[in-house]
């Protein structure tokens, strides 16, 4: 009796196949179509979010900005590329930006072009820094020879200088022997810029995830796949923790030496490890250039990091100027807005940012103080002891 049934089950389901094969195909095509959705291109999938959030647009900072962290017209910019520097200071008297220092003026004839066209027109509205000419790095008096070099720099206008991240990366000597951050040459470097009261901006390694494999579990996937230079993952490569050590290192022994770590001291998915570095180091300020997506996602810790270090960070962007783009960065520090694109979004990684709602004493340290408090250390070009300037 049971085997009857079975087959008669079985007939029936036969029976209701070959009346209805149409039923059956349209499931399978829809099954299909799920299947095909489901490996939608990341660059395709831009979801519109359904959350009701508050928006408050801030056209204007609250206080004056000091951005000490841009490239606007620096020593790279081909001429036909350049903005006219009467249309960036109508976009800051428009945003309220007091000073925007250009870091990457690089040296000689280069930086005399900067300073030319954006510095000397505009003393109060434009800062240049200078950079470092690694070409005669094997040359036994390498460090002073860059201070003679910083030394002229100044002469010309610059107020700081810009070490960029190939130190402690790509820097070799002739031998193939990687150029450290704490190398002892570079100490006159490091000793001139304190004699002189300049501070030195410093970009050693990059995000965190620049050094991890270029698989799917990294979240700048999409950024490391559109700039495959960035990514430092392999054993050609040094460990970020380890040049951030030597750097450690070296902030240790030039106390008189004023450093600006650039992009949340190279740290910012780990405040509580960028903190101890402050703890350590009382002569290191920090500024969040490019960094905005990064602090914004991690509100409440971002913000008591603000409150407890609020007299050694400083505003700083590395993006183009813009009223848009100033204006989404007072939105993340005067705001308490939730879950809003970080500027240039999706580009670092596919997530929100929060407002950090700062209070006024502390967003006014940021956006100037701070700032003001830094460059007011120069001393200028003084005779030096038993020699010429």
């Amino acid at each position: 009796m049971k085997n009857i049934r079975l087959l008669f089950a079985l007939l029936l389901f036969l029976s209701v196949a070959v009346s209805f094969p149409s039923a059956f195909k349209g499931q399978a095509q829809k099954g299909q179509e799920a299947q095909q959705k489901k490996s939608i291109l990341l660059r395709d999938f831009k979801p519109q979010s359904m959350l009701h959030a508050p928006l408050h647009n801030v056209y204007r900072a609250r206080f004056p900005v000091i951005d000490v962290h841009n490239h606007v017209n620096d020593a790279r910019s081909p001429a036909s590329e350049r903005i006219p520097p009467a249309q960036v200071v109508a976009m800051m008297d428009e945003c309220n930006i007091q000073k925007i220092v250009i870091l990457t003026g690089r040296w000689g004839g280069e930086l005399q072009r900067v300073v030319d066209e954006m510095v000397k027109p505009y003393p109060d509205r434009f800062m240049v820094f200078t950079q470092l000419d690694w070409t005669n790095l094997d040359a036994p008096d390498f460090g002073q020879q860059m201070v003679r070099q910083i030394d002229d720099a100044v002469a010309r206008g610059a107020r700081g200088l810009k070490i960029t991240k190939e130190l402690g990366l790509q820097v070799r000597y002739k031998s193939g022997k990687l150029l450290t951050v704490d190398d002892p040459n570079l100490d006159p470097i490091w000793a001139e810029c304190g004699r002189l009261g300049i501070p030195v901006a410093i970009h050693v390694t990059d995000p965190k995830a620049f050094f991890h494999p270029l698989d799917n579990t990294n979240e700048r996937f999409e950024e490391l796949i559109d700039n495959p230079d960035w990514l430092f993952y392999g054993a050609q490569f040094p460990s970020k923790e380890s040049i951030l050590e030597a750097r450690n290192r070296m902030f240790a022994k030039h106390p008189n030496t004023t450093f600006i770590s650039l992009h949340v001291g190279n740290g910012p998915e780990n405040l509580d490890y960028v903190s101890d570095v402050l703890n350590r180091n009382p002569n290191v300020m920090v500024e969040f250039g490019a960094r905005e997506a990064e602090l914004g996602r991690q509100p409440r810790r971002a913000r008591k990091f603000f409150l407890q270090y609020q007299d050694r960070i400083m505003f700083g962007t590395d993006f183009s100027v813009s009223a848009e783009m100033y204006r989404n960065h007072f939105r993340w520090l005067e705001t308490a807005d939730e879950y809003f694109d970080y500027w240039a979004a999706p580009e670092q990684g596919r997530w929100k940012i929060y407002g950090l709602e700062l209070p006024d004493e502390v967003l006014e340290k940021v956006y100037h103080h701070n700032a003001e408090r830094v460059f007011s250390q120069f001393k200028g070009l003084t005779v030096k002891q038993g020699g010429s300037q």
